[in-house]
């Protein structure tokens, strides 16, 4: 009789359980880790769609994984022990039918005979049979000793086979059926071994049955677990690429939607179809670009109407200004004949007037330049004559040094570049004292000026030398707080002084001339002390002028007219210092 143990392998030991420590976890630490892993995210994954793609390959591939890796754990579990129950079960049959019928003290060839009756069922394992001879020595013979010996059982399982167990209510039988999963030179193995339970001594019987098969079989369901993961996860990228493009479709519509807005198309809108968030968030976007398109339109009819009132007040204040002004001359000229008591207030009158007459022509300027109508009319200058035009025509040879080689040579607006220098060098002379440097030089483009370029306007154009003029004074240079304001209209340095003899227009006028040429005007503070004012215009305005560069009678007469004027006038400087 064989009993079957319960214990499936003899050499295993128990393991003692051990209760770990907990360590708390340091919520500062985490917090950092997780904002440190979230920033590494968002670079190594800069866009939402692959984003999308990622997580659900991920989801996909965690699923996956996991389902084949249960469904292999369970087929593999479920065919081991069924080839081990069916080869387990008939070994036991086998050597209860074919070794339990021997003597105590049997022959070797007994043995043989019985271990290749019991190799021969369809189970397909090789039998080991030792029991004790008649002349009291061991015997141990196999179905195929060249395939099993008994090296090949472990020594553990020997010693499980051999052991008597005490007989009682929870133990039926001394001895019991063992077994243990063997690596022979790489394949696997199932050794089970018994011992006839009968009267001392008794036969022991071992069998070796291969689990190739089996190993093949679990190979295969692996490989196909495999491609099916495979292909859920190729299924997953799929998927999630729709997904993505059915959710960024959306937004790259409310994208496109957001940038013609900022580039001033305000009737812009959204198709917003369903009720998802999507297409609330299209809703709100339309309800925002109305509330915008309506606001802005009620302040562009409020410009507008400024401007056209600042049009007209300008133009209806150019007929009675003139025939001001004529009067204003006839005075002037017949100053030293009029009585000493009133020569001061004739003076007073003829100089408010001037600067009542200069706000007019300042005005009617800004009013074209805000509406657009302000043209070119370029010429091929040498800007050196051109400067020492301006300087003599306003009699400052003696406060202005002048650092200009002849023959640089430019296409430009003559009259609005002498307002650009009259500005300057007035602003400099007004607020910093002479002597003024004013240094002409050309300079190729840096980075820095190309953006600048395209800011005021300026067509992106292949490099080119640039002409750069810099009007430096001696004062006490401009505070830091207001050298961002120099160049905004009406604009005063000090509050206390809020009448000055500028309009508080000219370096607004000023910027607007060198825009409108394709340039820019900077302000700075020296580290010697003082303002430096750079302007920096293109050699050939030509280029990025356009079609803007027809003649206008009234600025022409506007400038004969200021050119005419006593030497001792000055371009208005606003007031920047």
């Amino acid at each position: 009789m064989i009993a079957r143990s319960r214990d499936g392998d003899p050499g295993a030991a128990e393991e003692e359980s051990q209760k770990g420590e907990e360590h708390r976890p340091d919520d500062g630490g985490s917090t950092k880790k997780l904002r440190g892993m979230r920033r590494w995210v968002a670079g190594v994954l800069p866009s939402l769609r692959l984003r999308l793609v990622v997580v659900f390959a991920l989801v996909a591939l965690t699923a996956a994984v996991s389902a084949s890796g249960i469904a292999y754990w369970l087929n593999r579990d479920a065919v081991l022990t069924r080839a081990q129950n069916a080869a387990l079960n008939d070994f036991r049959k086998s050597l209860e039918d074919n070794a339990g019928n021997l003597p105590s003290e049997v022959e070797c060839a007994q043995l043989r005979e019985a271990a290749d009756r019991m190799a021969g069922t369809t189970q397909n394992y090789e039998v080991l049979v030792t029991g004790q001879s008649r002349d009291r020595g061991s015997c141990a013979a196999a179905s195929s000793e060249d395939d099993f010996t008994l090296a090949h059982v472990p020594a553990s399982l020997r010693k499980a086979v051999d052991k008597r167990r005490t007989v009682d209510s929870a133990n039926r039988h001394p001895y019991h059926l063992y077994w243990q999963r063997i690596t022979i030179d790489g394949n696997p193995f199932l050794v089970g071994g018994a011992k006839v339970i009968g009267e001392e001594p008794t036969p022991t019987g071992y069998m070796l049955k291969s689990l190739a098969p089996e190993r093949d079989d679990l190979n295969s369901l692996a490989w196909s677990l495999g491609i099916a993961t495979g292909l859920a996860l190729l299924g997953a990228m799929l998927l999630a690429q729709a997904a993505a493009t059915t959710v960024l479709r959306p937004v790259r519509r409310l994208a496109q939607a957001a940038k013609q807005l900022g580039e001033g198309r305000l009737d812009t809108r959204l198709k917003a179809t369903g009720s998802d968030e999507l297409a609330e968030l299209s809703r709100t976007f339309n309800r925002s670009a109305e509330a915008l398109e309506a606001r802005v339109a009620e302040l562009s009819a409020r410009e507008e109407s400024s401007r056209r009132f600042v049009a007209d007040m300008s133009h209806e204040l150019r007929t009675p200004m003139t025939a001001i002004s004529a009067v204003t001359e006839v005075l002037e000229e017949e100053q030293e004949n009029l009585d000493p008591m009133i020569a001061p207030a004739v003076q007073l009158v003829v100089s408010e007037t001037r600067r009542l007459n200069d706000l007019v022509e300042n005005l009617m300027e800004v009013t074209r330049f805000d509406a657009g109508t302000a043209r070119l009319v370029l010429d091929d200058v040498d800007v050196a004559d051109q400067v020492t035009a301006c300087i003599d025509a306003r009699a400052w040879l003696d406060a202005v040094e002048l650092d200009a080689d002849r023959g640089i040579m430019a296409r430009l607006d003559p009259r609005r570049l002498d307002v650009v220098l009259a500005n300057l060098i007035g602003n400099a002379l007004k607020h910093g004292g002479s002597p003024v440097r004013v240094s002409v030089r050309t300079e190729t483009p840096q980075p820095g000026d190309a953006e600048a370029a395209r800011l005021v306007g300026a067509p992106a154009q292949e490099p080119q030398r640039e002409l750069v003029i810099e009007v430096a004074d001696r004062g006490p240079g401009i505070p830091e707080e207001v050298l961002p304001h120099v160049f905004d209209r009406f604009y005063k340095a000090s509050a206390a002084r809020p009448r000055s003899d500028g309009s508080g227009l000219g370096l607004s006028i000023a910027m607007e001339n060198a825009h409108i040429h394709g340039g820019w005007i900077t302000a700075h503070n020296s580290p010697e002390g003082g303002a430096v004012f750079s302007l920096r215009l293109p050699r050939d305005a030509h280029r990025v002028a356009g079609g803007e560069m027809e003649g206008e009678a009234d600025d022409a007469e506007s400038s004969s007219r200021r050119r005419r004027r006593d030497g001792a006038e000055s371009g208005d400087g606003g007031d920047g210092e």
